[in-house]
């Protein structure tokens, strides 16, 4: 006798076929979004740590990981970009319940990004000790700089592995083992940057004198602990997707066929993506170059105040991947006219719990930036700063998950060029105008200017080219 299904798996249901009403639909995006949002978080909390615990040093050294901060976000996107091209497909081909074609593209995919972060690791490796000079670094914080940077650049190829790792188990609709391993590395994050950053010492807890071993490395330690906290936690990821994953699980006996119009698909899916990432990173560190005069304090206070405002944002990205996941899986499904409902209601989604999460940071900035933070002129900037920023986060949120839903249907290519245009046709020449005058206030306000026209534009295309895209192919089915 068949097994049934549970009337709540929706995504099952809408693999089959099967209609979803509203709610439904509500709380399939819930579900899936949950885990996501809770594992970026946790890669947010990560940078919270490091930059909480190197606040404590001096602000010469939160301004050291500020100056480099854009530079490994390129980094880190590009990786994330190379691993879309597979995980878009590996949704299709779930959604068209077509599994060992899924777990063709995982043995590919693997193998090909790993490819692609080594020899990105050995680039990014050969510039750090230039890199801090290229961005305007004052000299007193350039090799701390370069230091971070390097440990950073040579991490990449277990980031690249736990990044795609993680996108496919999420794409074939596992969000939870993802978001669990995600809070587990910000834990070891935790543990290796207490070991790492600071010497040792003896602390008083509960009357008892605890000894605490530590290597004092500052923030060569803070780079460390967390590469180290990446290794470990790929390796489990890879693991669970390999060994674990009830789709996507290596078959004994199931050989690997390489087909060429899959590497060609994850090329064409991935290369807009990457680009997407180059122009939006590209703009992060030209917006670095143009806060560097400003002075040590404002470089420090932007670096941190980008960190504490990702903590609301992280929520949109979260339901972004959620977006990616479901939309791709419906269209492998071939279940068009829902695929349009969840593109609009995912959106709608993102916006309304980022409103929540804006209006949360107006009212907890100075506390947000504070933990990041003992210097006192980098505290009263930042939550400054944060509070203008807060007025951006629900129209951000529609470009963050309108992205997501783009992304599931394997169009990159006009995002991108979005990207572009906002970014620098609005953010850069802003902010050069702004910071002269108003300093780094003036450069916020043009991120917000920016990202405010950023998901207009999103918003516009999501119904203009999307939309009618899936009512062409619902008319046509």
């Amino acid at each position: 006798m068949k097994k049934q299904k549970p009337k709540t798996d929706y995504l099952s249901r809408l693999r089959d076929g099967a209609a979803l009403s509203t709610p439904q639909q509500l709380s399939l995006i819930v579900r899936l979004s949950i885990p996501a949002i809770l594992a970026q978080i946790s890669g947010i909390v990560m940078q919270y740590i490091d930059a909480s615990m190197i606040g404590r040093l001096s602000p010469g050294d939160g301004a050291a990981i500020g100056l480099v901060s854009s530079s490994t976000w390129l980094l880190g996107g590009l990786c994330m970009a190379a691993g879309t091209g597979f995980t878009v497909q590996i949704a299709n081909r779930t959604g068209a319940n077509e599994p060992e074609k899924a777990r063709r593209l995982v043995k590919l995919g693997l193998r090909s990004v790993l490819l692609f972060s080594a020899c990105l690791a050995l680039a990014a490796s050969l510039v750090s000790f230039r890199l801090p000079v290229w961005l305007g670094g004052d000299e007193s914080i350039r090799t701390k700089s370069a230091q971070y940077f390097l440990v950073f650049a040579l991490s990449l190829p277990f980031v690249q592995l736990n990044s795609a790792a993680a996108g496919m188990l999420q794409c074939s609709g596992d969000m939870r083992t993802p978001g669990l391993l995600e809070v587990l590395m910000c834990l070891l994050d935790v543990v290796f940057n207490a070991l790492l950053i600071f010497p040792s010492a003896t602390h008083t807890v509960f009357g008892l004198s605890v000894y605490v071993p530590g290597a004092g490395l500052g923030i060569l330690g803070a780079a460390l602990g967390t590469a180290l906290s990446e290794v470990v936690t790929a390796g489990l990821m890879l693991w669970c997707l390999l060994r674990r994953s009830e789709t996507l699980r290596l078959r004994k006996g199931e050989p690997f066929h390489f087909e060429k119009a899959d590497l060609r698909r994850a090329v064409k899916i991935a290369v807009p993506v990457a680009v997407e990432q180059v122009i939006t990173c590209s703009a992060y560190i030209a917006f670095t170059r143009i806060v560097s005069p400003l002075g040590n304090i404002a470089i420090a206070a932007n670096s941190f105040s980008i960190t504490a405002e990702s903590l609301c944002y992280m929520p949109g990205y979260g339901i972004g991947a959620a977006a990616t996941t479901i939309i791709g899986q419906a269209i492998g499904a071939k279940q068009f006219r829902l695929t349009k409902h969840f593109g609009r209601l995912t959106t709608l989604f993102g916006a309304l719990v980022m409103a929540a999460s804006g209006a949360l940071m107006f009212v907890f900035a100075p506390q947000m930036i504070g933990v990041l933070s003992t210097d006192a002129q980098i505290r009263a900037l930042g939550a400054q700063v944060l509070r203008i920023e807060a007025f951006a986060e629900p129209l951000y949120a529609a470009s963050i998950v309108a992205s997501g839903v783009f992304r599931g249907a394997g169009d990159t290519v006009v995002p991108s060029v979005l990207s572009l245009v906002s970014m620098w046709g609005v953010r850069i020449p802003l902010a050069a105008v702004l910071a002269p005058r108003f300093g780094l206030p003036g450069v916020w306000c043009a991120m917000c200017v920016e990202l405010c026209v950023r998901g207009l534009l999103f918003t516009l295309l999501l119904e203009t080219r999307f939309c009618r895209r899936m009512q062409r192919q619902a008319d046509a089915a």
